[in-house]
């Protein structure tokens, strides 16, 4: 980014543009961190703090010489979150764990996601669903997480049932329970995220869909 360098060097000995220049890009901190853990992280994890000291010590320690900021900060926030999870024995097989080489180029991560959430927040409204509600009610145990899919998949390939789902503003949990011969508990349970990730996946958002590609798995 043109004139990255001296933007950064004038934030040194001013707290308040510093405050202010991180918090411009707290979404891409957040996708940066989620992209190395794995799943949605909030303010409110413990990831969200080693992020964010990560990207201010990026701030600190990026020069001209090593190619894109943001690449570079990506970088720094994994290699941290990384260290961390060796730190705390948090290992998990889907973590990618390895620290990326300060020579290996990540592509550069635009923080549009900010615009994104922002786009979608009223859709999601409509629903009486906040884009927070996500990290909430997302399925943990995999069963759960392939009966969502199941459902997500089942929707963007049926649109007469995506549409009646956005006029009437809610799941069609009869139909779907009927043809998936799924549990309506469970659609109860997680019928605000089968809902967001819908809308997400079928309107324009490609950075928030980046998150959710696998679930497009049987989609057409």
């Amino acid at each position: 980014m043109d004139g990255i360098f001296e933007t950064l060097k004038a934030l040194e000995n001013n707290p308040k543009a510093m405050d202010d220049f991180i918090k411009k890009y707290e979404p891409f901190i957040l996708k940066s961190a989620s992209k190395t853990c794995k799943r949605y992280i909030t303010k409110s994890d413990d990831e969200w703090s080693i992020a964010l000291f990560a990207f201010h010590k990026a701030i600190q320690n990026y020069k001209d010489d090593k190619g894109s900021f943001f690449t570079f900060s990506e970088r720094i926030i994994h290699n941290a979150l990384v260290d961390y999870f060796r730190k705390q024995g948090k290992f998990h097989q889907e973590i990618q764990v390895e620290i990326l080489p300060e020579t290996k180029e990540v592509s550069t991560v635009k923080v549009d996601i900010k615009d994104e959430i922002d786009s979608i927040n009223p859709v999601l409204k409509s629903y009486n669903i906040s884009f927070m509600d996500l990290t909430e009610v997302s399925p943990k145990a995999k069963k759960t997480k392939e009966a969502c899919s199941k459902v997500v998949v089942y929707l963007l390939d049926h649109p007469l049932l995506f549409n009646h789902m956005q006029e009437e503003k809610q799941l069609p949990i009869k139909i779907i329970q009927k043809n998936l011969k799924l549990p309506r508990k469970l659609l109860e349970r997680h019928r605000k995220y089968i809902i967001a990730v819908v809308e997400i996946l079928k309107g324009d958002y490609p950075y928030l869909s980046e998150y959710l590609k696998d679930l497009k798995g049987g989609s057409k």
